[in-house]
Order: structure tokens, then C-alpha cells, then sequence
């Protein structure tokens, strides 16, 4: 059993798909932890540290990988980065995350913009980093119905023209962030 630190079932359900089959990965829901995990770092290596680690302590020191993924804005000097999930209030509210990026992009000629994600996985004790990252820019105005968070405004530069949200699961895994991370992931497990 590999517990993954989220209750986020977006997160979650994409994780799953893109480990093997005979990989069981539980959420914090199925091992039954219901705290608020603080993510009090200011980098995403350090909240992803974080959360393995609190998960980890209080389950007798189980195997257990957590993330933390940023929107990093060339034009905004990096933001909201760390702090993209609540980047528009405590809430985690993902139309006003977007909304609030948009106007302060708005009149920007540039557009540049990364996502990143970390994962920091304690196995047998030790811990380990990895990272994905995928390039692109910010769109004028959401578009496309699937995906989660930032996605229907994040087009990659492998798909010109097309948002995460405006893929598939497997097409969106197979280039995002999370997917190049969950496959330095697999590397080591």
C-alpha cells in the first residue's frame, strides 16, 4: 500500500491512471485521516516534504508521496506559485483563482507561464524529490469543460492553441506536470 497525501479526488483519480495497475494507492480519506495538513512552507518542495512527513509520522511511518503544484507567471514575477490554490482567498476556489489571474494579466503581452509539480515520497523512511514541469501560457479566457484548477486557462506549448482542459485524461497526463512527475515516480518505486 502507497498512501498518496490528498483528499483531492481530481488529483486522485489522474495519480491512479497513471500508475500500474497493481499499484494500490490509498487517499487520505481510505486510511481515514481527516486533518487539515499544514502546508506553511513557502516552496512546493517544502509543503510536498510536509505533508509526507505528517502523514507519515502519524501512520507508523507508512509509505506515503504528496505534491504540491504551482502556476508560476512569468509576468507576475513567478505567482501565484506556491500559492495557486488560494491564490484568490483561503477558499481553494478554482473560478475565482482563475478570475483573479486573468485581470491581473489582463493589457499583458506576456503570457509565459509554467506549472510545477513536486513530489516528495518517504519509503522505507528516506525521502525523495521529484519534479514536473510543463511550459506554456495563459490563455485570454477559460476554455474547455475537463480537467481542474487552472487548467481550462493553461495551454501548453506541446498543443498550440488547445487548454488541458480541452484534452483528455490521457492526453492531458501524458505531457502535465503531474504526469512528468508521477513518471520520475515510477522510476524510483
Amino acid at each position: 500500500m502507497l498512501v498518496f497525501a490528498t483528499n483531492n479526488e481530481h488529483k486522485l483519480r489522474e495519480v491512479r491512471q497513471m500508475l500500474p495497475a497493481g499499484v494500490d494507492v490509498r487517499s487520505l480519506n481510505d486510511i481515514g485521516l481527516h486533518d487539515d495538513i499544514p502546508e506553511t512552507a513557502l516552496t512546493l518542495e517544502g509543503n510536498a516534504e510536509l505533508k509526507a512527513r505528517y502523514v507519515s509520522e502519524r501512520f507508523g511511518g507508512c509509505d506515503v508521496f504528496a505534491d504540491d503544484t504551482g502556476l508560476e507567471v512569468e509576468a507576475l514575477g513567478g505567482a501565484p506559485g506556491v500559492f495557486s490554490a488560494r491564490y484568490a482567498g483561503p477558499g481553494h476556489d478554482s473560478k475565482a483563482n482563475m478570475e483573479k489571474l486573468l485581470s491581473e494579466l489582463q493589457g499583458a503581452d506576456n503570457r509565459r507561464a509554467r506549472f510545477r509539480t513536486v513530489i516528495a515520497l518517504i519509503r522505507n523512511g528516506e525521502l525523495q524529490t521529484v519534479e514536473g514541469i510543463v511550459n506554456g501560457t495563459i490563455a485570454l479566457a477559460p476554455r474547455g469543460t475537463d480537467g481542474f484548477g487552472y487548467d481550462p486557462i493553461f495551454i501548453p506549448d506541446e498543443t498550440p492553441g488547445r487548454s488541458f482542459a480541452e484534452m483528455t485524461p490521457d492526453e492531458k497526463n501524458a505531457i502535465s506536470h503531474r504526469g512528468r512527475a508521477m513518471q520520475a515516480l515510477k522510476r524510483i518505486l
